[in-house]
């Protein structure tokens, strides 16, 4: 009998609320809920793609994995341990297999240090590695592995393009051998002809390292070429998480429907019918009552202002945030003709 393998990360009920402007007491100050109630699982050297609208609260969700932000609530176990109730030494020492690729290189990397000094430090700092020789050939090394030569160690981040300072970024990230990565939208402030290739570097470390990851991004073409699964969030809440190719072909919420209607189609002759949300996109300071996306749901009705849609599996492994779900089912007869074929 074979024992299914554990997810190397669960992450249950995670919430993330922030309280904001001004007011006499704390208690009277605006809660602004970035993150609420998100659950899903990572299996180890899978990845993972996350994608919403700006201010959904993706990159919240990855650095509250992480810890560098603190979650208000909820459970985050990596590798069976629990993260939460790690402290001091033994939190350093958790992000020995956890680290992080921000959206900016410009900014994440310290301008006043040499390429040598910036990948030596998280060597330094957890004690994995010290001589100056052992550290200069282990940040040769990693410059190989995202397509730089040795020569560019003791250069500085200003010397090089976007695309080469995130290959930095990258390999920094990699430096301690982690197990997982957050990648936080890593393409996005890259022009779009280097965005493929850091895209195809960070498939090709994936395959060779193992690596398990949690890719975000708004751009569902880039998310679905690398993923192997989708979480589709709105308004800090997850809608939808289905196998990549299961959710971009056959979506089945209505908010990922109207996401993927959004995309443009290669093919000139392509025809997609754009589907326009009423509205816009509510503050996560007043959110809506029962179902977050209610507002610009075309579907919507009163039950869904009164409860909160929990995710419900429609198919093996995909599974959705809809009370309507009948109904937009009903819609789209080929997704009816799926869950019958299923069912």
């Amino acid at each position: 009998m074979t024992v299914p393998m554990l997810p190397l990360l669960e992450v249950a009920g995670l919430s993330k609320h922030f309280r904001v402007g001004g007011g006499p007491v704390a208690g009277a100050k605006p809660v602004l809920r970035a993150v609420d109630d998100v659950s899903f699982e990572i299996a180890r050297g899978e990845v993972l793609g996350l994608v919403g609208e700006s201010g959904s609260g993706k990159s919240t969700v990855g650095r509250s994995i992480l810890r560098l932000t603190e979650p208000t609530s909820g459970a985050i176990r990596f590798g069976g341990q629990d993260i939460m109730a790690l402290r001091g030494g033994n939190l350093r020492r958790f992000r020995r297999h956890a680290q992080i690729i921000f959206q900016d290189p410009l900014a994440s990397l310290n301008p006043r240090m040499t390429v040598e000094q910036l990948l030596a430090e998280p060597l330094v700092t957890q004690g994995m590695l010290r001589g100056r020789d052992a550290l200069r050939a282990r940040g040769a090394e990693l410059l190989g592995m995202v397509g730089l030569a040795p020569e560019n160690l003791a250069r500085y981040p200003h010397a090089f393009s976007g695309g080469q300072r995130q290959r930095i970024a990258i390999a920094r990230s990699l430096a301690l051998r982690p197990d997982f990565i957050v990648a936080d939208e890593p393409v996005s402030a890259l022009d779009v002809s280097v965005q493929a290739q850091v895209v195809n570097l960070l498939r090709q470390l994936k395959q060779q390292l193992g690596l398990t990851m949690l890719f975000i991004g708004h751009d569902l073409a880039v998310v679905e070429y690398i993923a192997d699964r989708i979480a589709v969030m709105y308004l800090g809440r997850i809608m939808e998480i289905a196998p990549a190719r299961r959710l971009t072909s056959a979506p089945r919420h209505p908010y990922t429907k109207a996401l993927l209607s959004a995309v443009p189609v290669p093919d000139p002759l392509g025809k997609r019918q754009r589907i326009v949300l009423a509205g816009e996109l509510p503050s996560p300071l007043a959110p809506p009552s029962g179902c977050v996306f209610r507002t610009r749901c075309p579907y919507a009705a009163a039950q869904c202002a009164r409860d909160v849609p929990p995710l419900t599996e429609v198919e093996p492994g995909h599974v959705r945030a809809c009370i309507r779900g009948d109904a937009v089912d009903a819609a789209d007869p080929a997704a009816g003709a799926r869950r019958a074929s299923t069912g």
